[in-house]
């Protein structure tokens, strides 16, 4: 009988004359070629081979006014021209692609901007349909916002557009910013408490406008209608995420010292939320807002001093194209560095060419489609198009207009940050000036000197081009 060792040897002997198994066949079928390519690829070589696809083929119609003189800039509907391409009069030639057709018919003024234009301003333009929404719980609401994460240079004011379901509330807090706000849609009940203990609260709606300095908590809550608001704070860095709230104040101290401070067992704290609550749904407001009027010894903050303006009931003043209305620190004593206008602009018309001294200005538009020149000394300038629910955004000094270039009434949001809402427009700086001073510099024609007016338009009325040049 031959020992374990005798079969182990002849294995182990065995094992020295099996060769490895053969690999695997790697040379790869030629329709899954290697990662990368052979060095042979470098440079000329007379083998290369020329696409013979012709760019030319393009199939496009110009609009009337992509033949007139670049610098005549008339603006161009690209959402009624075929295959919309990037030229204007002697300028530009035709895209065939890749591009975003829905980006460029909504974008003209990029794709085929005026040939004034030059060099590239900063960006003055965010969609708030860009921005990402952040829910509430409970299909309660959302909330989106505008900030220097995407408009870096928007540095002095930042907005949140804030949606809230009857009922919901968004969470009682405060904020390091002063928070200025227009309600867009419904109506709300607003509440807060100021540092010497006095009361508000007050329902407002649509087109009316609320101020929070800095510090002072408030609460939120959507009345039966519900109701959507646009919030402005003083701070272009401002992120809605970073607010203080009641709910994490309470969760982020210890119990032992929240009885101490309301004077009540550790029990009564055992059911406080763990996690922000945000945006959430509540029980419904009293439709009697006394039943909610908590009067302090303190008192309740004086009428001079209300954290409301009922903006809805001011009229607004009519001028040849459209309508203004006002509301700074003159009339809303509280918000002392917020001023702001509602302009509403008719088909054709214009907010015409100014800027303001002391203030950037942060512009919300809410209805209707608009473009604008942002002009920034000392030669550059960019056109953008805006439509409803778009950011736009004007450095202090910087000139610029905005044109309804669509079929119904423009309105916007201009506000500013200063104690009272001023502007330079244009034609009254050149209308004022001694008209020698205006022939010698611009060599404008008496013609047109005579025409000139003294006194701001705000908005301008539309008027027909009759000596257009076309190339």
């Amino acid at each position: 009988m031959k020992s374990i060792f005798y079969y182990t040897g002849c294995f182990i002997a065995a094992l020295g004359t099996v060769h490895g198994a053969p690999a695997r066949n790697t040379i790869r079928s030629p329709s899954n070629a290697p990662l990368r390519g052979s060095e042979d690829l470098l440079g000329y070589s007379s083998d290369n081979k020329l696409s013979d696809h012709s760019t030319e083929e393009v199939k496009y119609t110009l609009l009337p006014a992509q033949k007139e003189d670049p610098k005549i800039g008339s603006y161009l509907d690209f959402e009624k021209a075929d295959n919309p391409q990037p030229i204007r009069g002697d300028l530009g030639a035709s895209d065939p692609g890749p591009r975003n057709y829905n980006y460029d018919r909504i974008n003209s003024d990029k794709l085929a901007p005026p040939g004034t234009d030059n060099g590239q301003t900063i960006n003055a333009q965010w969609p708030m349909g860009l921005s990402r929404n952040r829910y509430g719980s409970e299909n309660s609401g959302w909330a989106r916002q505008e900030n220097t994460v995407v408009m870096p240079d928007a540095t002095k004011m930042a907005g949140v557009d804030m949606r809230l379901e009857a009922g919901a509330y968004r969470e009682l807090h405060w904020h390091v910013a002063g928070e200025w706000s227009l309600v867009l849609n419904g109506s709300c009940r607003i509440q807060a408490v100021n540092e010497d203990g006095e009361t508000f609260i007050d329902d407002v709606t649509e087109g009316d406008v609320w101020f929070f300095p800095p510090g002072v908590p408030h609460s939120i809550q959507a009345l039966d209608a519900g109701v959507e608001f646009l919030l402005v704070f003083d701070d272009g860095g401002f992120s809605e995420d970073n607010t203080f709230l009641a709910s994490q104040v309470f969760s982020h101290n210890p119990r032992s010292v929240l009885a101490k401070n309301f004077d009540l067992p550790i029990s009564a704290f055992n059911d406080i939320p763990e996690e922000e609550l945000y945006i959430f749904p509540g029980t419904k407001a009293p439709k009697d807002i006394e039943e909610q009027n908590v009067t302090t010894t303190a008192g309740v903050v004086p009428r001079n001093e209300s954290y409301s303006y009922h903006f809805s009931e001011q009229p607004a003043h009519e001028v040849a194209g459209g309508s203004v209305k006002i509301v700074d620190p003159v009339t809303f004593p509280i918000a002392t560095n917020f001023a702001a206008a509602i302009v509403t602009v008719k088909p054709g018309g214009m907010r015409e060419i100014h800027w303001h001294p002391t203030s950037d200005e942060w512009t919300f538009f809410i209805k209707g489609k608009a473009r604008a020149t942002l002009f920034t000394a000392p030669t550059t300038a960019t056109t953008f198009d805006y439509r409803a629910g778009d950011v736009g955004y004007f450095p202090q000094s910087n000139s610029h207009y905005i044109e309804n270039t669509g079929d119904e009434d423009l309105m916007f949001l201009e506000v500013l940050q200063t104690d009272k809402f001023t502007d330079i427009a244009l034609g009254q700086w050149i209308g004022s000036t001694p008209k020698q001073i205006v022939a010698d510099t611009l060599k404008l024609p008496e013609s047109a000197l005579s025409k000139l007016k003294t006194e701001k338009q705000y908005v301008v009325a539309g008027s027909n081009v009759t000596d257009v040049t076309t190339r």
